[in-house]
């Protein structure tokens, strides 16, 4: 069984950065997809963003391309968000999941953590 806890997450002004973790304990995620999700208050989860087991095929929604970039680390067992020029409509649970035949569907996602809040004001 996997165990997926993010961190990294906070209050920040809009234009600023954070850097979400998303670390796996139980077993090995280096085989799986990793994604990131968010939710809003009042709206569905959607997508962020994603990247394949090996790190060479990234994936993003729309309203993230070109800010955030999701990156891995196999030998830590560790997926990240790097979130830049943030924007007040970000705000969200984030949360990660691990291994999907289906990189953007959460329901998919075999592994999934508990979420971090990020807030930025504007």
């Amino acid at each position: 069984q996997v165990q997926l806890e993010e961190s990294g997450g906070g209050l920040v002004q809009a234009g600023g950065s954070l850097r979400l973790s998303c670390a796996a304990s139980g077993r090995t995620v280096s085989l799986y997809t990793m994604g990131w999700f968010r939710q809003a208050p009042g709206k569905e989860r959607e997508f962020v963003a994603a990247i394949s087991w090996n790190g060479k095929n990234t994936y993003y929604a729309d309203s993230v391309k070109d800010r955030f970039t999701i990156s891995r680390d196999s030998a830590k067992n560790t997926g990240y968000l790097q979130m830049n020029n943030l924007k007040p409509e970000d705000t969200a649970v984030y949360s990660c999941a691990a291994r999907s035949t289906a990189y953007n569907d959460y329901a998919r996602y075999a592994y999934k953590g508990q979420g971090t809040q990020v807030t930025v004001s504007s």
